[in-house]
């Protein structure tokens, strides 16, 4: 399955002289953002992406199917590299007429009368689940969402989970002191990472254009880069402050100029002496 939302490539097998990259991704991760970023920094390499279930992703990069995903740790061998990314709040899908909906957040001991479902695919690694657990695991994440709808327990899942199966008859609670899930980018385990994987991580950690690694630094290099913006210094006309109403002549201008009735220099305000009175102009 191939995301909607970014230009994919038309097949995932490119042909030797066409660069192409493949990137996998779980459930809840939206890599949107980042693959825009992609498609700026390097339009002339396609970037498909490949929906998997998180059990799917790490057999797709480590049979070559994918060349780098976003996945959920931990990450199942040796031979996978993995960067974390950012951590997951927990919620607990809940009825909105759940006591539960009236509140904002919820802590294990608070689910120990109530019935709670436990996922096979669940990505929580729980030490001991909270709550009464059911008869049999549901299959699915989904499958115990639909269950939750039907008003037979409820369950908890990181909080993009909740999104992605949203409905409109049910809501989530921030659920405190509970595992959390970590989502990371793998790829499979090399001495250095190949250059397209390399920008994939520059992209993801923020790096600038001209501080990630990879092919487009290669591309880079031997070009001259603009210098920063540096402050001309200002020449031709000779300052002239003092006689102009700087630190010396200034005080005195101002005066002759009172004097005389004119008005004072621009950018300046305008200040009566003390005890002076004002003059009046003639009619």
């Amino acid at each position: 399955m191939t995301g909607t939302d970014v230009p994919l490539a038309d097949s995932p097998a490119e042909s030797p002289t066409t660069p192409s990259f493949r990137l996998v991704y779980v459930p809840g991760v939206t890599p949107s953002k980042w693959v825009r970023i992609w498609n700026e920094r390097l339009p002339d390499v396609p970037l498909a992406l490949v929906q998997a279930e998180p059990a799917e992703a790490f057999g797709l990069l480590r049979g070559g199917a994918a060349d780098a995903g976003l996945v959920r740790l931990p990450v199942d061998g040796d031979d996978l590299s993995a960067i974390p990314l950012y951590t997951e709040t927990t919620v607990v899908v809940v009825p909105k007429d759940h006591l539960f909906a009236e509140v904002e957040e919820i802590f294990p001991g608070d689910l120990a009368d109530e019935l709670v479902l436990h996922p096979l695919d669940d990505t929580l690694r729980w030490e001991q689940p909270p709550g009464r657990p059911a008869l049999e695991r549901p299959a699915t994440t989904a499958d115990a969402i639909e269950l939750v709808a039907a008003g037979v327990g409820l369950v908890a899942v990181p909080q993009s989970l909740a999104r992605l199966h949203h409905r409109k008859d049910l809501t989530y609670r921030t659920l405190n002191d509970v595992p959390q899930s970590r989502v990371a980018l793998s790829w499979p385990a090399a001495e250095e990472a190949p250059d397209l994987v390399e920008e994939f991580i520059g992209i993801v950690r923020g790096r600038t254009v001209n501080s990630t690694r990879g092919r487009r630094a290669e591309e880079l290099k031997g070009k001259k880069q603009p210098r920063p913006d540096q402050k001309k210094k200002p020449g031709g006309a000779k300052q002239t402050g003092a006689k102009q109403g700087g630190p010396k002549g200034g005080a005195k201008s101002g005066a002759r100029n009172a004097a005389k009735g004119t008005a004072p220099a621009r950018g300046k305000s305008a200040r009566t002496s003390k005890g002076a009175k004002p003059r009046r102009g003639r009619g």
